[in-house]
């Protein structure tokens, strides 16, 4: 049987200075992201030796559940809010369980 979840890894460079007002935005959408349905986990973590590096781990029953994450306007406004405070594209990797 195939597995019709979702699982998303992104990491996000912050610009130095902006860290803790990133921190601030992503909280607004943390918070409700794993109450919604279809959303399995939620993980958000930063890289050891580079604090600027923030690494999520995200995992949805399947693409309508991610679809509807993605519509949400705190989701949005998340988008939105992140403009200029970071550095390149966030880094989105598909991943498939085996």
């Amino acid at each position: 049987m195939e597995d019709k979840k979702i699982y998303l890894l992104a990491e996000l460079t912050v610009v130095p200075g902006c860290l803790d007002e990133v921190k601030a935005i992503l909280k607004d959408v943390l918070i409700p992201t794993p109450q919604e349905p279809g959303c399995e986990a939620l993980y958000e973590t930063e890289r050891q030796d580079d604090p600027h590096k923030l690494v999520f781990f995200e995992v949805f029953a399947s693409a309508a559940a991610h679809q509807l994450h993605l519509e949400q306007d705190y989701t949005k406004r998340l988008f939105a809010s992140l403009d200029g405070k970071l550095s390149g594209t966030p880094t989105l990797s598909n991943l498939s369980a085996f």
